[in-house]
């Protein structure tokens, strides 16, 4: 067992130490803040106060730990052997910075609580976010500087038990507009065929005509190949469908169209289905009770997984919500204009409120690039893309966390803009696996 002392055991204390010792690496824990139990204790042990006793391992601590509330922090990032720290110890300690404060405020999205320029979707945006402007957003600290703690505990106790993480790859594909001609019904297929008309898009015109006579496919019809690709390669994949009410943002196959049923069944018969909370929800939320709902009327299935339509997360706001619906598990944290860890880790971890000072009943899955960011945000071409992929799946094989992607079903489609990104994932997968 690793003893953890600290002088006084606050809400943040243990749920850092759990994430560091449960839910990253497997160590038996306790934490007291008896000062003579701990020094009496004859096995592993860490200190983690102001004042180091004897030669046990020695986090010195920085004080967010101790804080409640939110408040502005000074921060000053340097790098130690390429890698980026803050909150830097004053003494000799183990580590040369407060690993458990500076892996919280990452953790905890602690600066988005904090003052910042929306982008136009209302979100906070990755160029406000430190790990960006300090250029360590493409790794994941966290998890290195977790790897960093345990080497030295490994090595002052090398009879301690200790379960390392295994490294794992899951696919999770959005389901934005599962059609792109087909199911739109008459208006929209209607003001489909006049904007092509008007824009002297012929081939459109023609495309559209032939898909709605079924002597073509849809082009957005890409299902078959996304199952052919799971089964091949023994995939983990997740599929979030967007079944809001039609708006400006939420344009998918309405939930009641057959055809559209059919394939959501079909999809949940080979892999998990969660829900894509619409564009809509988040300024009414009486409307994602209702897409739940919908899905689980499908499905036949309780749905406890979701990711949120254009990554619209407002901290903790989006997840007391979801915790509240029954969501167990989200999918949303990363972000849209940048490759690379939101949270600064790789790992699944649960959620802090810091408006709360409480752990909600919902666990994050980070996800570390999407399809239309390399295309749409950074304008990458697919080779380019493909090496942007590689380095950060090896940074995640580098600590055993688990590499998420997010795609579209369009992305397979070799459809416009997307033509040649079907490889782009092909090869992604064995990266990745």
């Amino acid at each position: 067992m690793l003893l953890i002392y600290t002088p006084q055991i606050t809400a943040r204390h243990k749920y850092i130490f759990n994430l560091f010792f449960n839910e990253i690496y497997k160590v038996h824990f306790q934490i007291t803040n008896d000062v003579g139990n701990f020094q009496e204790f004859k096995g592993a042990k860490l200190n983690y106060s102001n004042k180091q006793f004897a030669d046990e391992i020695f986090i010195e601590s920085y004080g967010l730990i101790e804080e409640k509330g939110i408040n502005q922090q000074d921060i000053n990032v340097i790098f130690e052997y390429d890698l980026p720290v803050f909150f830097q110890a004053q003494s000799d300690a183990t580590m040369s910075f407060d690993v458990f404060s500076t892996s919280f405020y990452l953790v905890s999205r602690y600066e988005e609580y904090l003052p910042f320029v929306k982008d136009a979707h209302q979100r906070f945006q990755a160029e406000n976010a430190l790990a960006y402007k300090h250029d360590f957003l493409q790794k994941p600290v966290v998890n290195i500087w977790v790897k960093m703690l345990i080497e030295k505990i490994k090595q002052q106790y090398p009879k301690l038990p200790i379960i390392s993480p295994e490294y794992n790859f899951i696919s999770t594909i959005d389901i934005d507009n599962a059609y792109f001609y087909l199911e739109k019904g008459f208006v929209r297929s209607l003001a489909g065929f006049l904007k092509s008309i008007f824009s002297l898009d012929f081939t459109g015109v023609k495309q559209r005509m032939t898909v709605l006579l079924g002597k073509e496919k849809d082009p957005y019809d890409t299902y078959d190949i996304q199952l052919q690709l799971q089964k091949a390669n023994n995939l983990e994949v997740i599929y979030f469908i967007l079944l809001g009410d039609y708006g400006l943002n939420d344009k998918n196959t309405s939930f009641t169209k057959r055809k559209f049923q059919l394939l959501i069944k079909r999809l949940a018969d080979f892999a998990c289905i969660g829900v894509h909370p619409s564009y809509g929800s988040n300024s009414d939320y009486k409307k994602l009770p209702k897409e739940i709902g919908r899905l689980e009327g499908i499905t036949k299935r309780e749905i406890t997984k979701s990711r949120q339509h254009f990554l619209k997360l407002t901290l903790p706001e989006t997840y007391n919500h979801l915790a509240d619906l029954g969501i167990k598990d989200d999918y949303t944290m990363g972000y849209a204009s940048a490759v690379g860890f939101r949270a600064s880790i790789c790992s699944s971890f649960t959620f802090y409120n810091l408006d709360t000072e409480s752990v909600l009943p919902l666990m994050v899955h980070p996800f570390a690039v999407m399809d239309a960011t390399l295309l749409y945000y950074l304008n990458l071409n697919p080779q380019v893309s493909l090496s942007k992929i590689k380095q950060l799946v090896n940074e995640v094989k580098a600590v055993n966390g688990t590499f998420i992607s997010l795609w579209h079903n369009d992305t397979f489609s070799n459809f416009k803009q997307w033509k040649g990104w079907q490889t782009v994932y092909e090869e992604l997968i064995k990266v990745a696996k």
